[in-house]
This record gives structure tokens, sequence and C-alpha cells, in this order.
């Protein structure tokens, strides 16, 4: 075998290994259903959603809306009490992934099967926070807060490390494409522009706080994910890449560091050579 070969089925290897990581065991057979079978979509191959979240910068942009998300107390109650991310993490990124590709790139009937799982899910997600407010994962406010946080993370991710960066017509566009999903799955008034999704982000900042189950959920995510050491590197810069996106309000609750010098110089280029490496192992 000579070295091309090596270093082709080297990335083969890998590109299976994310792929199996991200998409679950079921992944290649939902692979198919998304992605082969016929039928209209809801979004057409030039809408700006599909080159979002078809970039690797996805990667980032998802560890980053699990931060910002955790600093709303009662969607972070909702997580902590039902989600099982902590027992089963990679089930939780299976079906989120799941959901994204089949919304997005799937035909109709398989993006609102897809929807009908999650609502009826949501249905039974309810109880109480620790300081004593009750939730409920259908509530449209919640959604909203757990919708914006998502798709600000996604594109502020894309905008910094996607292959193409989209002008301000694509940004909106992106946010628009969202809103059709977000209403499926039952919120009110969601953005439909990039200046409606800061309003909105703001609008929620007195809500947010860093509570104890926030700041734990951060120290898993960062520093103690269910990974082989030989993983640790590569999650390690994926985890800076996404705290030198979060806006510095967002951080303290956290206990986050603030590194402007460093995020702007070590931390880019480190976030921009980990995701160039999962596109490249993902497009095999």
């Amino acid at each position: 075998m000579n070295r091309a070969e090596g270093v082709s089925g080297l990335r083969a290897r890998l590109g299976a290994g994310v792929f199996e990581k991200v998409a679950g065991a079921e992944g290649a057979q939902r692979r198919v259903r998304i992605h082969e079978a016929p039928g209209p979509r809801w979004f057409g191959p030039d809408r700006p959603i599909r080159a979002v979240h078809g970039d690797a910068s996805m990667f980032v942009g998802g560890l980053r809306a699990l931060l910002l998300q955790s600093l709303h107390p009662l969607a972070m109650a909702g997580v902590a009490g039902h989600s099982g991310y902590r027992g089963d993490p990679w089930g939780r990124l299976a079906r989120t992934s799941y959901f994204l590709a089949s919304t997005t790139f799937g035909p109709e009937a398989e993006a609102r099967a897809t929807i009908e799982r999650i609502r009826s899910v949501h249905a039974g997600v309810r109880g109480t926070a620790p300081d004593g407010r009750p939730y409920a994962a259908s509530d449209p406010h919640l959604l909203k807060w757990v919708h914006i946080a998502e798709i600000d993370s996604f594109l502020r991710a894309h905008s910094r490390y996607g292959t193409a960066a989209l002008d301000q017509r694509g940004r909106d566009g992106y946010v628009a494409d969202t809103a059709r999903i977000a209403r499926e799955l039952g919120v009110l008034d969601p953005p439909e522009t990039e200046a409606e999704l800061a309003a909105q982000i703001e609008g929620y900042r007195p809500e947010l706080d860093g509570t104890p189950e926030a700041r734990a959920t951060a120290r898993f995510l960062l520093l103690n994910p269910p990974l082989p050491l030989v993983a640790r590197a590569p999650y390690a810069l994926l985890g800076a890449a996404a705290v030198a996106l979060l806006p510095r309000w967002a951080r303290r609750p956290l206990g986050l560091p603030y590194l402007p010098l460093a995020e702007a110089t070590v931390v880019r280029a480190a976030g921009q050579g980990i995701t160039s490496g999962i596109r490249w192992v993902m497009a095999a």
C-alpha cells in the first residue's frame, strides 16, 4: 500500500468515526431516507439554510448553542431533568443532528414526522426548576429562546468558519428559513432577519443567569467530555472556538474567560484548522 492509499484509508476511517458519533448507529439508514428519498423539500438547494447546516462550522456552532441555551434557568432545568445529556450525550447529539438534517434536507413527509415526534416528546417534559418556578418544554417562550440561541450560534460560526460566508441577504435568508421550522415546533413570532434575531436575544437577557446547573453543564461540555484521550485535543480546539464566539455578557455567568488578543489570533487560527480538518475527513 502506498502513502496515498494509506492517507485515503485514514481519512475514510476518521470520517466514518465522526459520522457515527454525530449521526448515531442508524445514521447510514437515516441518511438514505433524508437525502435519497423522493418528494418535495421545504428548502431548495439554493437556500441559505442548506449552506449553513451542511457546513463543518456546525460543530463549533452546536457547542456554542448549548452553552448559550444553558443560561436560561427554565430551559436548563428541562435539559437537566429530562434530556439525559450526561448519561447519553451522543444519543442526544444524534437526535439533534437528525432533526436538523431531516428538516433542512429531507422530504417534507420526513420533516413533518420528525417535528411531530419532537412535539410529542415536548408535551411530556415539564417540572419545577430549582428556584421553584414551573417549566414546560412546550412553552412557546422557552421554545423561542432555544431556537434563537441555536440559530444565532450556527450563523455566527458559519460567518467565521464556514467555507463561504453569507452576505447580508443570505444571513437574513437563513434566519427566515429557520423561522419556518420554528413555527412548526410551536414558536410564536420567530425572527426573520438578522436584526430581529439580535433584538430578540437582547430581549431575553434579563431572564438569563449562570445557575449552578448552567456552570456544571459548561464544565461538562468543555472540560469533561465523554471522549477518548486521542480526541480530547481536537475537541478542546472546538471548545475554545465556541467560547470565543460567545458574547462577553454570556461568559461571566458561566465562569468562562474573555481573552480578546488570544481569541483573535491563536484561537481563531485553531478554530479554522479544526473545522477544515473535520470538513476534510467528512468529505470521505
